[in-house]
């Protein structure tokens, strides 16, 4: 299993390297010395981590078939009369939501406003980076 660093492990969060260590010291997070004796964290333990992290999102309370779901703070709202461009800051992820200009006005959407992207896919592309 891959031994992921506490830098990188950081990076897959959406944290700081201080809120990792923070998250070991507590014992919330289990880490591991890597080859060079540095501290670094199982991959399938941060994983199973990030997962539990995860489930702790805002619930709408509706049912959905969607699984992706980011919490993120609207960053820009582009309008015309029938179109919108909605852009949000995810963690380190920027998510850009094309919809109607009436639905920006009846969801109250501007910028600092905290919103969920919901995103349902059936083409996703995965690359391997080992």
């Amino acid at each position: 299993m891959p031994q992921i660093r506490i830098s990188d492990a950081a990076k897959f969060l959406g944290v700081s390297d201080d809120t990792v260590r923070r998250w070991i010291s507590s014992n919330a997070l289990e880490s591991t010395e890597d080859a060079s004796g540095r501290m670094a964290i199982d991959g399938r333990r941060l994983a199973e981590f990030a997962r539990d992290q995860a489930k702790s999102l805002p619930d709408s309370g509706s049912l959905t078939s969607a699984r992706n779901r980011f919490v993120g703070l609207v960053t820009a709202v582009k309008t015309d009369a029938v179109m919108a461009q909605v852009d949000m800051q995810c963690g380190p992820f920027r998510v850009v939501s094309l919809m109607s200009t009436e639905a920006v006005e009846e969801l109250e959407l501007e910028p600092g406003s905290v919103a969920v992207a919901i995103v349902k896919s059936t083409n996703v592309i995965i690359e391997s980076l080992e």
